[in-house]
């Protein structure tokens, strides 16, 4: 495997274990990239851009390699790149996490949803997963007609009494009130005031001038029993992903049938629960952004707002998910759903492969992207491979 990039001293089993994902677990594409307080240790890159072959359709050229720079859909590791819009509008006195949500945004009072506070929604204590008329891909792209849904949507449950991942509404709760609270949109938000600042070569919404340097996505099977959500999912998970009628699958189905994630207007579109682009070293900039300077760039999180990201908000049995998810303000924390370094980790993954975190105890802020995307939910194996090799690769 022709692997490019470097890796700093000591965190030669990083390269180890990115090596074995393609040798051993199907990788097509990928990049990881590692920040320490602040300077970046490793940054590889391998395989080919687009998950679709070695060979162009006609079979006789090799198709475009992984670039440094090269950028991918990170899916729902998108939310904890959101999440950051609403922490930093509440850290410069804008938003109160505590209001609720119509005080910014009353047309979103319709049907009981009064009680539903700002920190319900980066919580995932809404109660609101699920849409009872899901949009159709072309209404899904319109700016409007998500938040327009949501606003009509009854809740599921007493909002702040239980939790449950918002997989999809998520992105038009928090895009609306970061457009309710600034005039901007989510994504312009998010170039102008943390992607532009710490220099991170991400989007939510894609520029046409970017477009290029992002590699086609698709479903790969990686061999043995490596690809679901856990090597052998438990039967209450595989039967609340089959049952049309489970919040698990409602929660997915928001959108219906799924966009095509290779479409241009669906990459150039803000939804910021689901098709932001990253290249991995963007990833990890952002994280090691939120927990200090970087090449001279601001730290986004005061001490204070770094607290209360990663302070549990919810725990335990997950109404969507089947399993036991762990959140604060807008990120997973480390535990069994998703293993993150330590105790005192944050992020996101994004379904079928990418993620993204920030150990602030260790200084480490982490990024993985990926265009072969397996069955996994939480906990791809790549990554988690990843991972332990970074976790060896630390003083004990």
């Amino acid at each position: 495997m022709d692997v490019n990039g470097t890796v700093a001293e000591g965190f030669e089993p990083v390269r180890e274990a990115f090596v074995r994902n393609f040798e051993v677990l199907g990788e097509r594409g990928a990049a990881v990239a590692v920040y320490r307080d602040g300077h970046r240790v490793v940054d590889l890159w391998a395989g080919t851009k687009d998950v679709d072959g070695t060979k162009d359709v006609d079979g006789t050229a090799d198709s475009a390699p992984w670039e440094r720079g090269t950028a991918q859909i990170v899916r729902s590791a998108t939310k904890g790149v959101a999440a950051a819009a609403l922490l930093l509008l509440h850290q410069r006195g804008l938003l109160d996490l505590d209001a609720p949500v119509g005080e910014y945004w009353p047309e979103f009072k319709a049907v009981g949803k009064e009680r539903v506070l700002v920190r319900h929604v980066l919580s995932h204590r809404a109660g609101l997963p699920v849409l009872d008329r899901p949009l159709t891909p072309e209404e899904a792209l319109d700016p409007l007609r998500g938040a327009e849904a949501v606003a009509r949507q009854a809740l599921v449950w007493e909002p702040g009494t239980d939790h449950g991942y918002h997989a999809l509404t998520y992105g038009w709760l928090l895009g609306e009130l970061v457009w309710r609270v600034t005039g901007r949109g989510v994504g312009d938000w998010i170039a102008e005031e943390i992607a532009g600042p710490v220099g991170a070569d991400l989007w939510v919404g894609l520029p046409a001038a970017e477009a290029g340097r992002v590699g086609r996505s698709g479903r790969v099977e990686a061999p043995g029993n490596a690809g679901g959500l856990r090597s052998r999912p438990k039967r209450s998970v595989t039967e609340a992903y089959d049952d049309p009628a489970s919040l698990t699958r409602r929660a997915f189905a928001a959108i219906t049938p799924f966009p095509d994630q290779n479409d241009p207007a669906y990459r150039a579109a803000s939804l910021p629960a689901t098709n932001g682009i990253a290249t991995a070293e963007g990833l990890a900039r952002f994280y090691a952004s939120l927990v200090g300077e970087v090449g001279g760039g601001p730290r986004l999180f005061t001490p204070g707002t770094l607290a209360a990201a990663r302070a549990e908000e919810s725990a335990g049995p997950d109404r969507v998910l089947v399993i036991n998810t762990r959140f604060g303000l807008g990120y997973m924390l480390h535990g069994s759903a998703s293993p993150f370094l330590d105790a005192g980790s944050f992020g996101h993954p994004g379904r079928g492969g990418s993620l993204g975190f920030a150990d602030p105890e260790s200084g480490i802020a982490f990024g993985y992207v990926t265009n072969g995307f397996s069955k996994t939910v939480t906990a791809d194996p790549r990554a988690q491979g990843l991972v332990r090799a970074l976790r060896a690769a630390l003083p004990a």
